[in-house]
């Protein structure tokens, strides 16, 4: 990997070619916190125009609310100025705009942009397309995000900070860690020009560094290489990576060699692509060249349907053709084998990283961080003894780690914050919960108390029904835990394809995620010990381990094709209610494990509010709907 410049901080640092020095004293110079402020020091990270918008607030360093503008749009992946998440956050913490200290931006535009131009130029005239692209999105609001930020909350501009794109990544990973000390890996598709770092994050007393000491830089990128193949295979991109890794199990990766030929591998994990088989790098739509066709053979259609010998066809009535199953096993086998060179090329980074650091804890974010295999092999073949992984390891996460940033590091606060849960949504009283569901003629019941409705749902459940699940404050990051979820037992093989088919009108290849109690977690997965600590990626459904062999027959529902799950570790202490759902389903069917995918359609946010649950209850298959203290049921 390249050295990276010394990591910047700064107060709108718009000149890409000044030097590259942080604001050590904010307060020195900005006067310090809001003359009258009756809350502390209140910082909000904001990332946005890319994709997952998000807002984050901080009152004294710890955590009040952080949420993605899609929940509130219903616009998937919505990448526009966040203002709907922002105001959920002051209307969180009970302040207005003005009473901000800071507002801190994860990235910086010019820097991004200089980089664009930067590439378009040197690929001229061929780029001219991209250029007029490039130009077009940019002159606007994200070039000057600082004019934006200040018309729409009325803040003087000496109170707006700027960060790096991967620096925010890396504090969103390791200041709201349990650690003191750790490495820190950030990988993604690109940000102003990194698009992979290597680091270190340290805390001594009340004080918190973070040293970025590697970076790899566009268009050489881990993020950028498997949207290609995504791309190649059908899917969306920056939607559909989590569609190739549920495709990879399905394939073996015969196509190994030739995927590492279209890069060049070093020791320290870095690489650079051979650029004569992408075309991202010049192209505004296409993202691979012919000869990465020539090499891999013609595209998968993106409306055909992927079955192989191994996969379900539900009810189709339409039984595949040989050739068909020849087809889909080869771009199968092409998924399992861009995953595997995915991890390979983690797999060194984390090496290198644990070599140059030489301390036992690593942290990771950035998108790539949700690629739960990948994670759960740098645990398994020991080269870090711990490991956290911030749950909404995208774009959205960087609104969390700049606020953090200016926290513990600019401000030099103590760290006070550490994520052991991901509930810093959006919650409901049961009187609005009430008005919306009698405004819209929903026949309900109310359930006395919290152990009434459990057994409600544990009969549902028992009796083989799928449960929409809606309590308390929804989930950050884009994984559903147990407060927007769907729910299914996990003991009839054809739960699987029901919940795809008919609930969230998806593929059947598609996996399904098992929730299990901490207690009972090792009597069905083989957990490495570091996944079950408190803030591990297991409690928030990001890593992949084997079910035991012997139980696999028991939970068919949530075991994917090799055997594995991408489990949630459910704890009492963060998720009490959720918990005894669970702990109640096992003493009623000897199971404490539920299938648990996201209370959403197919292309659809997870839903917000008791409208957007009511709304996806009743185009769906979902039998009942657990909804704060209510319940209903669908007439047969």
């Amino acid at each position: 990997m390249n050295p990276a410049p010394e990591p910047a901080f700064s107060a709108a640092d718009v000149n890409p070619r000044a030097p590259r020095s942080g604001v050590e004293n904010p307060s020195a110079a900005t006067g310090g916190p809001v003359a009258g402020s009756r809350c502390g020091v209140n910082i909000l990270g904001i990332s946005c125009y890319y994709h997952d918008a998000a807002a984050a607030l901080l009152q004294d360093g710890l955590l009040i609310a952080a949420a993605e503008e899609e929940r509130f749009t219903r616009k998937k992946h919505d990448s526009d100025f966040p203002l709907r998440a922002i105001q959920f956050c002051l209307d969180r913490a009970g302040i207005s705009s003005r009473e901000l200290d800071y507002v801190v931006f994860y990235e910086k535009p010019f820097l991004k942009f200089h980089r664009i131009l930067t590439s378009v130029l040197a690929g001229y005239p061929r780029t001219w397309p991209l250029f007029r692209k490039s130009v077009y999105n940019w002159i606007g609001d994200k070039l000057w995000i600082e004019n934006r930020i200040r018309k729409e909350l009325d803040i003087p501009p000496d109170r707006i900070l700027f960060s790096e794109h991967h620096l925010s990544h890396a504090a969103s990973a390791f200041l709201c860690s349990p650690f003191q000390e750790a490495a820190i890996l950030t990988v993604d598709g690109v940000g102003e020009w990194a698009s992979s770092t290597l680091g270190a994050g340290r805390t001594r007393g009340d004080q918190s560094e973070i040293e970025i000491f590697q970076e790899l830089r566009f268009p050489h990128s881990i993020g950028l290489l498997y949207s290609v193949f995504t791309a190649f295979l059908g899917f969306e991109v920056n939607e559909g990576e989590y569609k190739v890794m549920g495709m990879a199990p399905f394939g073996k990766p015969r196509f190994l060699d030739e995927v590492m030929k279209t890069i060049e591998l070093y020791d320290d994990g870095s690489f650079s692509i051979r650029p004569e088989y992408f075309s991202y790098p010049h192209h505004t739509t296409r993202a691979f060249s012919s000869k990465f066709v020539d090499l891999f053979g013609p595209p998968r259609n993106p409306r055909a349907r992927f079955v192989t010998a191994r996969t379900s066809t539900y009810d189709d009535p339409v039984p595949p053709t040989s050739e068909e199953l020849e087809t889909n096993q080869r771009y199968a086998d092409l998924a399992a084998s861009i995953q595997a060179a995915t991890e390979i090329i983690i797999l060194k980074m984390a090496r290198h990283l644990r070599e140059r650091t030489g301390v036992e804890n690593l942290c990771i974010a950035g998108g790539v961080g949700l690629n739960s295999v990948a994670n759960t092999r740098i645990l398994r073949e020991g080269i870090f003894k711990d490991m956290f992984v911030q749950p909404a390891a995208g774009d959205s996460g960087g609104a969390l780690g700049a606020a953090l940033y200016a926290w513990s590091v600019l401000l030099g606060k103590p760290r006070r914050f550490t994520m052991d849960h991901a509930f810093w949504g959006q919650d409901f009283q049961e009187s609005a919960i009430r008005e919306v569901l009698v405004e819209k003629g929903a026949v309900f019941e109310t359930c006395p108390n919290e152990d009434s409705l459990v057994d409600r749902c544990v009969r549902a459940l028992s009796n083989r029904k799928v449960v929409g699940w809606f309590q308390g404050r929804f989930e950050w990051g884009p994984r559903a835990l147990g407060h927007r979820s769907i729910l299914a037992n996990p003991k009839d093989p054809s739960t699987k394809d029901v919940v795809n088919i008919k609930i969230k009108f998806r593929e059947p290849f598609r996996p399904f995620a098992p929730s299990v109690t901490r207690e009972s977690a090792s009597r069905y997965f083989e957990l490495p010990e570091s996944l079950h600590a408190s803030a591990s990626p297991s409690r928030f459904m990001l890593c992949v381990v084997p079910a035991l062999q012997n139980v696999r027959s028991e939970i068919p529902a949530v075991v994917h094709e090799d055997g594995s799950s991408r489990v949630q570790v459910v704890d009492p202490d963060t998720s009490p209610l959720y918990h005894r759902l669970i702990h109640k389903f096992g003493e009623a069917e000897g199971t404490p494990v539920l299938l648990n995918t996201s209370f959403n359609l197919r292309g659809e946010p997870i839903v917000t509010t008791a409208a957007n649950a009511l709304s996806t209850f009743y185009r769906s298959g979902i039998d009942c709907l657990g909804i704060g203290p209510f319940w209903i049921e669908k007439r047969q």
